[in-house]
């Protein structure tokens, strides 16, 4: 390349000004967005809606083993007809907007891609992988580790009584534990966006790290279903490992730090 290219690409580079778009334009784009999602996820509930049963039984799985350790009938029951069609198209939908997820996150990021520079566009590949596998990771630790444990407990703590577990109580059980690890598990997702934008930062993070420990163990003892604290502490373990990789993300994705970048690469 001559220095003339060379020179040009240069002034190119530190002359780059954030694209902008209309406030009609971002309405008209949010809109499009939306109407692609909601068919993606249509298309998704469809599909799952005829795998409901297995996915249930995958649903059911701890609960039975847990009622069989202690003896007891491991048969959920329902208090009205409809309520077993009812859980079936909850699981339905939110096992559909799970399967469409790289889809609707896609359409995310191109409501959001307009609003960032050039070079900042790459990311869309690992801001959808980190995204999808944060939120499995999570509800796979949820699965396996955290709500076994409180069920176990739970169901040996009142084995004196017999139990009539609802599906529909026990859905709503099962899903506020597993989606909130998921979400739990976004905490570097949400860190990206807001030190993307400026609002947080790396040292503000490091600065506030005690006051963000207790409020960990504090969100930890709410959402944690049993009331020992071996339980809360497994709640707490990997908020805490997220809130360090959040600080790194803060720090990488500042606009200080992104400024500092692309001044070092057009000198």
């Amino acid at each position: 390349m001559s220095d003339t290219a060379t020179e040009a690409s240069t002034h190119t580079e530190k002359h780059e000004t954030m694209p902008t778009m209309g406030f009609l334009d971002h309405l008209e784009e949010l809109r499009q967005r939306l109407v692609y999602s909601m068919a993606a996820v249509a298309v998704g509930f469809g599909v799952c809606w005829g795998y409901r049963w297995k996915i249930y039984g995958f649903m059911q799985r701890p609960i039975m083993e847990a009622l069989r350790a202690n003896g007891m009938s491991d048969k959920l029951v329902y208090l009205n007809p409809i309520e077993p069609f009812n859980v079936y198209l909850k699981i339905a939908a939110l096992a559909g907007l799970f399967l469409t997820s790289p889809f609707v996150l896609y359409q995310v990021w191109m409501f959001i891609s307009p609003g960032l520079y050039r070079n900042e566009k790459r990311y869309v590949v690992p801001f959808m992988v980190s995204t999808i596998a944060l939120f499995t990771t999570g509800g796979y630790f949820g699965y396996r580790i955290v709500y076994p444990r409180a069920l176990e407990f739970l169901v040996d703590f009142s084995k004196q009584f017999q139990p009539m577990i609802t599906v529909s109580e026990y859905t709503s059980l099962f899903l506020s534990i597993i989606l909130g690890m998921g979400l739990i598990f976004e905490m570097p997702i949400l860190v990206f966006f807001l030190a993307l934008m400026g609002i947080v930062s790396a040292g503000f993070m490091v600065r506030n790290f005690r006051y963000a420990i207790l409020l960990i163990f504090i969100v930890a003892a709410i959402v944690t279903p049993t009331p020992d604290v071996l339980s809360m502490c497994i709640f707490a373990a990997p908020m805490l490992a997220l809130y360090a990789v959040s600080i790194a993300i803060a720090w990488f994705v500042h606009p200080a730090r992104r400024q500092a970048r692309r001044e070092k690469h057009a000198s």
